[in-house]
């Protein structure tokens, strides 16, 4: 068997059955590619050629590339996970990345911002929303409720109106390994999403049902002038090609998205992305700059604030109490920063 036949039927494998997150599918693609064409490069083109020597060999030459500690684990664990399937699958009589050893990659502190930070960041974007413009509501509505609720990006681009509660302030949230849960938010956020929700969500989802209507005529059109063309592609003039084009990008309905992008498609976490960058940009400190900030942000303030681990824990969707006790390392350095910047015998 080929080696990347084999990583092909491994990624299809991880999808349809392991119900991983499509941020795991495509590091795990990424990692694959690179690696069969590190093996193509060595003359290892055959899926028995997929020995442990090979792996060590991909990862030293990564390594020797300058790639992060953290990213040759993530590496480790990609291997790990194929080598498992291989095994599982029968398709090699044992798994060859089980003597693979995980470099360790040291454990920095998230940027986290001060409370006059986030509450200028959030301002700004209040006085913005306030003159009505439906990308400003949504983008108020929208870093409101990755402030409340330290939501994922991909969690927060995955809610639908049915998950979310307005009369308790509750969202219904699908995070990592497809594990639900319900997380809370407070007055200000649920503010900001009423008034996205009234006032601009109709006239995202207006938009979209105008670009769809414009692309249905174009479609009924181009089925007009090459009715050969049309039943090439199996629809007729109008109808059948065009219709499940309008019903899967339809931004209405009960399991549509909440967040809609400006022409009302669903909204991207690269669009998120931006939008948190550009106001972290204004703020004075170093670091990443994207909503993982946010989330970070809002696990030290409960933290800060008196909040038990276990439900900083659950509110984050954290399957290790490790994961979150990174939380309470940042609590301690700001604290001890604040004391020797305030205690006259520091």
């Amino acid at each position: 068997m080929h080696l990347e036949a084999a990583t092909t039927a491994f990624l299809a494998a991880v999808r349809a059955e392991y119900g991983y997150s499509e941020h795991t599918v495509r590091a795990y693609r990424r990692d694959l590619q690179d690696f069969t064409e590190f093996a193509d490069r060595m003359g290892a083109t055959q899926l028995a050629d997929c020995e442990l020597e090979l792996m060590r060999a991909w990862l030293w030459d990564r390594q020797q590339r300058g790639l992060a500690a953290s990213t040759l684990a993530r590496n480790v664990a990609t291997l790990k996970s194929f080598g498992t399937w291989l095994e599982r699958s029968r398709l090699v009589p044992g798994n060859p990345a089980s003597r693979l050893r995980t470099p360790k990659a040291p454990r920095a502190l998230p940027r986290v911002l001060g409370d006059e930070q986030i509450s200028r960041i959030l301002d700004r974007v209040a006085t913005r929303a306030a003159g009505g413009d439906p990308e400003a509501l949504r983008d108020h509505a929208v870093l409101e409720l990755l402030y409340a609720t330290a939501l994922r990006v991909s969690e927060l681009c995955g809610l639908s109106p049915s998950g979310l509660d307005r009369r308790e302030r509750t969202v219904r949230v699908l995070g990592k390994g497809g594990k639900e849960r319900v997380v809370p938010f407070g007055a200000p956020a649920a503010r900001s999403l009423e008034s996205y929700l009234v006032r601009a969500r109709p006239a995202l989802i207006a938009r979209a049902e105008a670009v769809q209507l414009a692309v249905g005529r174009a479609d009924a059109a181009d089925a007009h002038d090459a009715p050969d063309t049309a039943r090439a592609r199996g629809g007729t003039a109008a109808g059948p090609e065009v219709a499940p084009r309008l019903a899967r990008h339809t931004s209405s309905g009960p399991a549509a998205p909440l967040f809609l992008g400006n022409q009302g498609a669903p909204l991207t976490p690269s669009a998120v992305y931006r939008l948190v960058s550009r106001e972290l940009a204004q703020e004075p400190g170093s670091g990443p700059s994207g909503p993982h900030t946010l989330r970070h942000t809002a696990a030290t303030h409960l933290l800060n604030g008196g909040a038990d681990l276990r439900v900083v824990q659950e509110m984050l969707g954290h399957s290790s109490l490790a994961s979150t006790q990174v939380y309470t390392h940042v609590s301690t350095e700001r604290l001890a920063e604040r004391y020797r910047q305030a205690h006259p015998r520091a």
